[in-house]
C-alpha cells in the first residue's frame, strides 16, 4: 500500500489544492492528514490563500481517500462541516510489519512518548519541521507543513511505500528519506 502523509494545512486553499494534486500524481492509496486542517491558530500567521470554507469543500470532495487525526487547532465545530472523521487523537498503523503511532504531535511527541516497543515509528506533524530522527527506541518522522513550514524548510509532504519514506517538496522533489 502506498500512503501519502501531509500535515498542518491551516486553512490554506493553495496548500490543500497542492496536496490533493500531489496525492493524485503520486497515485497513492490513501491520504493521511495529521491535523490542523482548517484553522490557522493564534500563534501562526495567516497562510497564503486562507480560505477554510474552500479547504472544507476540497477535503469533503476527497473524503473517501482520507484518514485523519486531530490537531491542536481542530475543534468540534470543524468536525461539523467535514464529512469524514478528524477527532481521534491518534491511530495505530501497521506499515509492512512495523507499528506506527500516528498523531498530530501536540499530545504525543519525543518528550511525551506514547507506549512503544523498540523499533516502533512515531509519525506526527505539529512542529512544521520535516524530520527523520531515531531517539528513545523509536524512529520519529515528521512530513513538515504543507502550508506554514518553519526554519526555511519548503512546504512538504511524505510518501510511504514498501518500507521507504520520502519527504518531498510540494513540487514532488525528494529531500529526506528513511528506509525501515
Amino acid at each position: 500500500m502506498k500512503l501519502m502523509f501531509a500535515s498542518d494545512l491551516h486553512g490554506s486553499r493553495s496548500a490543500a489544492e497542492a496536496v490533493l494534486r500531489r496525492y493524485e500524481a503520486e497515485r497513492c492509496d490513501r491520504l493521511v492528514l495529521l491535523g490542523d486542517l482548517l484553522y490557522h491558530g493564534p500563534r501562526n500567521d495567516l497562510p497564503d490563500a486562507y480560505d477554510p470554507k474552500a479547504v472544507t469543500a476540497l477535503l469533503n470532495g476527497a473524503k473517501d481517500e482520507l484518514f485523519c487525526v486531530r490537531g491542536n487547532c481542530d475543534a468540534e465545530v470543524d468536525q461539523m462541516v467535514l464529512d469524514f472523521p478528524i477527532m481521534a487523537d491518534y491511530a495505530l498503523m501497521d506499515l509492512d510489519g512495523t507499528l506506527a503511532f500516528v498523531t498530530h504531535g501536540h499530545l504525543y511527541h519525543l518528550d511525551a512518548l506514547p507506549p512503544h516497543k523498540e523499533g516502533d515509528l512515531l509519525i506526527h506533524g505539529h512542529t512544521h519541521l520535516p524530520v527523520v530522527e531515531r531517539a528513545h527506541g523509536v524512529t520519529y518522522i515528521n512530513p513538515g507543513s504543507a502550508a506554514l513550514p518553519k526554519d526555511g524548510n519548503p512546504k512538504s509532504y511524505m510518501v510511504y511505500e514498501s518500507g521507504l519514506f520520502e519527504i518531498k517538496t510540494l513540487a514532488g522533489e525528494v529531500f529526506k528519506t528513511h528506509r525501515l
